[in-house]
């Protein structure tokens, strides 16, 4: 999409370099430079041959090797990631634990009102509403992040908002599905607490299906990584490959989609194995 789009990749390569007003000469260089001429298919075969042995190529705008950046900022962007997660992680245990704790009742509502809440407001307002009301009304935190633990809250809880408003409903149901089970009666009889079938029996039986949305949402979480990043300045990856569709830096944003991809896969084939061994019912399916 980015390579059908209006405009000429060329002029804004320039104007990321500095030249404000290009001119033709200086733009037709940076296409036979760029070979953006060169038919898009056999572009795109070109780059992907490169990519295969681990060269994401050059960026237009910076002249540096797109994986150089990218490792540059890439413990930014886990830092950030890390701490969303373990923030969505908590969230959804809370509302889904309190939510199955009392299926209809007004705690039932409210989990369902407050997970509603924060899965239908995007991230980018989600973000601005916190810089503004926290940031700029209550000074809590900065406006601008620096990319450390200690600016990392705020654009972490924004970012895990989503996904554990999500986390928490698929949570709830396998807490409901395994509450039903005829063991439970057993163990209720035995005299087991509400806590002990809670963290004996529900939550294990519940966590394949939470693990396996949770393990999808992490990889969904740097995908969704570049709107917050940008929205709090965040130095990451995110952020870079933002301004790099603003400059048109094919490069760029081709080696973050495959990054991103990448680690969609490999979350999801590690959510997998990890299902099947806390899981015995897979393990028997498989065999």
């Amino acid at each position: 999409m980015l390579a059908v789009t209006p405009g000429d990749p060329a002029r804004r390569v320039l104007e990321a370099r500095g030249v404000t007003e290009p001119s033709p000469p200086a733009i037709a260089a940076v296409r036979a430079e760029l070979r953006l001429d060169d038919p898009l298919p056999l572009r795109f075969l070109r780059w992907a041959a490169d990519a295969a042995t681990g060269d994401l190529g050059i960026s237009w705008s910076t002249g540096q090797p797109v994986a150089a950046e990218f490792a540059e900022r890439l413990p930014a962007t886990l830092r950030l990631t890390g701490a969303a997660l373990a923030l969505a992680v908590a969230l959804a245990l809370v509302l889904g634990a309190v939510a199955a704790a009392a299926p209809g009742r007004w705690p039932d509502v409210v989990s369902r009102v407050v997970a509603l809440g924060m899965l239908v407001v995007p991230s980018f307002v989600l973000g601005v509403l916190v810089l503004d009301v926290l940031v700029v009304g209550a000074g809590l935190g900065r406006v601008i992040a620096d990319g450390t633990w200690a600016t990392v809250f705020l654009p972490a809880l924004t970012l895990a908002l989503a996904s554990g408003a999500t986390w928490s409903r698929v949570l709830r149901t396998g807490l409901l599905e395994a509450r039903s089970a005829s063991y439970l009666r057993v163990s209720t009889a035995r005299g087991a607490t509400p806590w002990q079938r809670l963290r004996v029996h529900e939550l294990p039986n519940a966590a394949a299906p939470f693990l396996t949305v949770v393990g999808l949402g992490t990889a969904a979480l740097i995908g969704g990584a570049p709107i917050v990043e940008s929205v709090f300045t965040w130095p990451g990856v995110g952020r870079y490959t933002v301004e790099a569709i603003d400059a048109r830096d094919m490069p760029v944003v081709v080696g973050f989609t495959l990054v991103a991809v990448v680690v969609y896969v490999v979350t999801s084939l590690v959510v997998d194995l990890v299902c099947t061994l806390i899981d015995p019912r897979l393990r028997q399916d498989v065999r």
